[in-house]
């Protein structure tokens, strides 16, 4: 039990995620009803413009599907949005796995709002996000655009965005499913066993369905197990419509994502996007002439559409019953505050040597920055989840301006380093850009640079490029003081530098006001408090095999955390790391039998003497299974923010279903008897508190 007198925290705190989530509270009897009607009076044509998008090219960021005036039904009009809206000028927000990085589902959740309520501003109505592929091996090119390595902790975060994205508009969790390789994406078959694929990579896209309702689904390119996700019967009739009760419709994803006709459509692909290509005309007539394709299947696939543009009251300006926010949201005060917060939250203190950080900003301080990155604006990849912001702020104005007194003096790469031993302080700014990493799209990205040669794609290479490695190297053997920040969308090697650094910041690609944000944290105005949403190995090599051009890539219980711990190798920085200005103590974890599950209390104390937050996690291990599992797992975390001194209560529920393992031979669930090892701490390798319940004979003890 809590002590009455301690304040209580929840770490996800339902109710609050899922408000004013027009999906939760949708009348589906009355939809059933109105779509019915609404169907029994189109004609066979009617129904076909329904499965299909109408251009190739977007309308102002907008692409078009369905769509009929006459019969008063109203075009979807979809746009990409994993950081903000790919519309015209929008805000753009930190990428998703820094957002991923501050464990902060309640933030996450006005990010989507924000984001949905800035595309609706546009007059869109799909959001096409989150992306939620499982980030298996760091150095996947879509790294950016997701949230984690960890199923958990990618479905939280996944639940939040979309319950609040759709305060406004509907939501397109992607890609679906096992789409983590890059470079061969179009041909690559994810192999995967029963076991691995409902345990590992579909959990997080289940919650999104379930818990969040989310409205739509985009399928992958990839292929599963030897058969293209969008002509996938399995995945997207048995397992999301029949096993997890979806409702709304499956859009392909863009130009590649139908590969067929009838049979994608019998498999339940309901739209193909942009453009009718698979689903042209006279392919249509064809299947329908060879019998493949029966009239019932479009009537289906077109009724789901119009389903959702029933429920959610659709119209040329409306959508979730709420008329079109003004042009003056986008960007407003109030989103560009948000997407500072995201910023300063999401940068994660990997290493603070002698508290070399915070910085002095007094008269009298000088501080070198270094890099041609520092005076770069970087927002991530140039591909589907680009987005423009009328103004960004690069690391090194973001410095400038919180510099106060203090003397402040910018040295481009290719600058001479000696004089650095005259400043107090150094930071360098390295890492990766779109050149290295992002969504690969070579004609798109050849056309825009007026150039050859096709940029982003997976990564080979967890290192940073020669001349990063190079720039700090020449830095630190000038510097006195030396603070390295790392931008980029997913872990990055730091062998080779991380001794010569005496304080190192992981800050992603940070959004437009990535700058600032950088600044407030170095110079103390804010604690940092992300912590990592991917671990970060001591060399390549400790993970599984990595090959970009592989056309069948294997799917098993293990990676990242999982396989680091399989394979007995000790990480550079944990699963879950991240330093603060200040300290804190867990103490006295109580873990009891809640209804169909366990509510776990731990006490949290700022023992330090700044304003601070941190993340606490809850791990589960299951000893003594009969099946081979995970040597542990997260099962729950949650973020609290402290002042010097102050003690609060956190309460995590872990459910009976999230300690189950999927049974092949039954096709289901099991809760086995076996010891489950809950474990707290503030990192995967820092769990310094457990408890251990026993299960025999289907009782608990």
């Amino acid at each position: 039990m809590t002590d009455p007198s301690k304040r209580v925290v929840v770490a996800f705190d339902a109710a609050a995620i899922h408000e004013g989530n027009f999906a939760l509270g949708i009348d589906h009897s009355n939809v059933v009803r109105e779509t019915d009607a609404l169907m029994a009076g189109l004609s066979l044509d009617q129904k076909i413009n329904e499965i299909r998008g109408r251009q190739a090219a977007p309308i102002e960021g907008l692409y078009f599907a369905g769509g009929d005036e006459a019969a008063g039904i109203a075009p979807w009009k979809m746009v990409d949005g994993p950081r903000g809206a790919r519309a015209g000028s929008a805000t753009a927000f930190p990428v998703a796995i820094a957002r991923a990085a501050t464990f902060d589902v309640a933030l996450e959740r006005r990010v989507g709002m924000a984001i949905g309520r800035e595309v609706a501003a546009k007059g869109g109505n799909v959001l096409l996000a989150p992306t939620i592929n499982l980030l298996r091996h760091p150095g996947w090119g879509r790294a950016q655009e997701t949230y984690s390595e960890d199923t958990h902790h990618m479905g939280a975060m996944a639940v939040a965005f979309v319950s609040g994205a759709q305060n406004h508009v509907l939501t397109s969790p992607k890609h679906f499913a096992l789409n983590n390789l890059e470079n061969t994406r179009f041909t690559l078959s994810a192999e995967v066993d029963a076991r691995s694929l409902h345990e590992v990579y579909l959990p997080h896209f289940k919650r999104c369905v379930q818990e969040a309702g989310a409205a739509s689904i985009m399928s992958a390119y990839n292929k599963l197990n030897g058969t293209y996700c969008g002509e996938n019967a399995e995945l997207l009739e048995e397992i999301l419509r029949q096993d997890w009760g979806f409702r709304g419709f499956v859009e392909s994803d863009w130009f590649l994502g139908a590969r067929s006709t009838a049979a994608a459509l019998n498999a339940g692909l309901d739209i193909e996007m942009p453009a009718a290509f698979r689903f042209a005309d006279d392919k249509l007539a064809e299947a329908l002439t060879s019998g493949e394709l029966q009239e019932e299947v479009i009537h289906r696939n077109a009724r789901r559409s119009i389903y959702q543009k029933v429920a959610w009251q659709v119209s040329a300006d409306r959508v979730a019953g709420k008329p079109k926010p003004g042009p003056e949201v986008v960007e407003c005060d109030e989103h560009v505050a948000l997407a500072r917060e995201a910023a300063e939250k999401s940068i994660v203190l990997l290493k603070n040597e002698s508290r070399v950080l915070p910085l002095a900003r007094g008269g009298g301080s000088s501080i070198a920055v270094v890099g041609d990155l520092a005076a770069t604006a970087s927002l991530g990849d140039r591909g589907s989840s680009s987005v423009t912001s009328t103004a960004v702020t690069t690391p090194l104005a973001g410095i400038v301006a919180a510099a106060g007194d203090a003397r402040v003096e910018h040295f481009p790469s290719d600058a001479d380093l000696s004089p650095l031993a005259s400043f107090e302080s150094v930071i360098v700014v390295a890492g990766l850009t779109y050149l290295d990493e992002g969504e690969f799209i070579p004609t798109a990205q050849s056309e825009a640079e007026g150039g050859e040669l096709a940029r982003g794609g997976d990564r080979e290479s967890l290192n940073l490029p020669a001349p990063q490695r190079d720039l700090i190297a020449r830095a630190a053997a000038a510097a006195e003081r030396l603070v390295v920040v790392l931008q980029g969308g997913s872990a990055i090697v730091v062998r080779d530098f991380v001794e010569d650094a005496d304080a190192l910041l992981m800050a992603w690609y940070a959004g437009r006001e990535g700058g600032h944000a950088l600044a407030r944290v170095l110079f103390g105005d804010v604690s940092p408090s992300g912590h990592l949403p991917v671990s970060i190995p001591r060399q390549m090599d400790h993970l599984m095999a990595w090959d970009v051009s592989a056309l069948e890539v294997d799917h098993d219980l293990f990676h990242g955390y999982r396989w680091l711990d399989e394979q007995g190798h000790e990480p550079e920085f944990h699963f879950g790391h991240g330093l603060s200005y200040s300290d804190f103590e867990l103490r006295d974890l109580r873990v009891e039998r809640a209804s169909e599950g366990f509510c776990c209390w731990v006490d949290v104390v700022n023992t330090g003497s700044v304003r601070a937050a941190t993340v606490v996690q809850l791990y589960v291990s299951a000893s003594g299974s009969r099946v081979a599992r995970a040597k542990k797992e997260l099962k729950g975390f949650g973020r609290v923010e402290l002042d010097p001194a102050e003690q609060l209560c956190l309460e995590i529920r872990v459910a009976d279903a999230d300690l189950c393992f999927y049974d092949v031979e039954v096709r289901g669930w099991e809760l086995e008897d076996c010891d489950y090892q809950f474990r707290v701490g503030r990192s995967a390798g820092d769990l310094l508190l457990d408890q251990t319940w026993e299960r025999r004979a289907g009782r608990w003890q």
